[in-house]
């Protein structure tokens, strides 16, 4: 017998926990299949999917970083990935944390979408440890990628004994990679392979096997289980470390909770619930994008009944130029950008009203007492109808 069976007794390599979901978590998980599928068939302008795509990534660095204290925000975050941020002094040392992060994610994304996500194993946990730790600070004893030679303890939890992390690890990741997690059913190896990430994060941070960056390894192991598994949009494998970083004070509860009780079922539905708030808010995000592309072709098309004339092509600009749903001055109206402000600037001075009247015979802009507003809602009609 291992130490760790008598002092761990919870780590136990199981995937128990799986059955006693209730009905309502399996219907989570299969809305989370069909929103993965939604997302990773949704086609956006070239300009948009990069922009969500590197959201996605700031998001999931900045989350997995902050979650243990590193406080550079969403904007110095997507600077360091832009090369536009640097951190002063007495903070470069977060801004390494952050850059180690940004730099795994974008590796694991380059060797997924080339089809060579890396296999699971003791080495490759120890690896992205040493990564992620890299240049950072930490305490004497400890060594980036090697396994701790001491006890540790977390708040209240104590970490596997010392002696017992290497076949800890080695269990897991053949675990993880085995049968348990694999099923012909497309359906049923969704569930498996959300299951799978997860167990992957919680058993590491049970095992706590490294002597600093275990969190950050974990979260890290799950992002590529999510992200090579095909079923899961790249941007979508971000939002577990987004879930648990929004609500870090559950995630610590959770993972307290997993371990006190010898069961699972809590966190995988703490975070299966997680998965699912982040995708649909990031199919809401979609959905006003794909709208606010087929009002710019509704726009197109109604403009096109009129001749070819500067008239048509400045009334067309000033459509566009408005934001959705925000009401505009008129006197503002030309300063929506500097095409249109050159534009009004050599027409006459009733040239705006006469605009505004033509655009809003043809129900492209709507007036009301504080200015003028796009009528973006008339796209609305095209959804298909339903009971009220």
């Amino acid at each position: 017998m291992r130490t760790y069976e008598e002092t761990h007794p919870w780590i136990t390599f199981r995937a128990n926990n799986v059955n006693d979901l209730t009905p309502r978590d399996w219907m989570m998980v299969g809305e989370a299949r069909s929103k993965c599928e939604h997302l990773a068939g949704a086609p956006l302008r070239p300009e948009v999917a990069q922009q969500l795509y590197g959201l996605a990534l700031v998001k999931g660095a900045q989350s997995t970083t902050a979650i243990e204290g590193n406080t550079l925000t969403q904007d110095q975050v997507a600077g360091i990935l832009r090369g536009t941020y640097h951190a002063p002094p007495s903070r470069q040392y977060q801004e390494r944390e952050v850059r180690n992060v940004l730099e795994a994610l974008e590796q694991i994304d380059r060797q997924v979408t080339n089809g060579d996500a890396p296999v699971l194993s003791a080495d490759l946990f120890a690896e992205y440890n040493a990564a992620l730790l890299t240049g950072t600070n930490y305490a004497p004893e400890v060594k980036p990628g090697e396994l701790r030679e001491h006890s540790v303890v977390v708040g209240d939890y104590r970490g596997a004994p010392p002696e017992d992390c290497r076949y800890l690890l080695e269990q897991l990741a053949t675990w993880l990679e085995g049968d348990t997690f694999k099923s012909a059913d497309p359906d049923i190896q969704f569930a498996l392979t959300v299951a799978s990430a997860v167990y992957a994060h919680l058993y590491l941070a049970w095992i706590h096997p490294f002597g600093d960056g275990n969190g950050r390894t974990a979260r890290l192991v799950e992002y590529l289980i999510l992200a090579r598994s095909g079923a899961i949009p790249i941007p979508a494998a971000h939002l577990l470390s987004n879930h648990y970083n929004l609500t870090r004070d559950q995630y610590y509860r959770e993972l307290d909770q997993a371990s006190r009780s010898n069961n699972a079922t809590g966190f995988l539905q703490y975070a299966i619930q997680g998965l699912l708030d982040g995708l649909r808010e990031e199919i809401e995000t979609i959905r006003a994008e794909q709208l606010t592309v087929t009002w710019i072709n509704y726009v197109h098309e109604t403009m096109a009944q009129f001749p070819a004339s500067p008239a048509r092509d400045r009334q067309r600009a000033l459509v566009l130029a408005l934001p959705s749903n925000v009401t505009i001055p008129k006197k503002a109206l030309p300063g929506l950008n500097t095409d249109l402000a050159a534009a009004y600037a050599r027409a006459g001075d009733r040239t705006l009203s006469r605009d505004l009247n033509r655009l809003a015979s043809i129900n492209l802009l709507v007036k009301t007492k504080n200015g003028w507003k796009s009528n973006q809602d008339i796209v609305k009609a095209f959804l298909p109808p339903v009971a009220s």
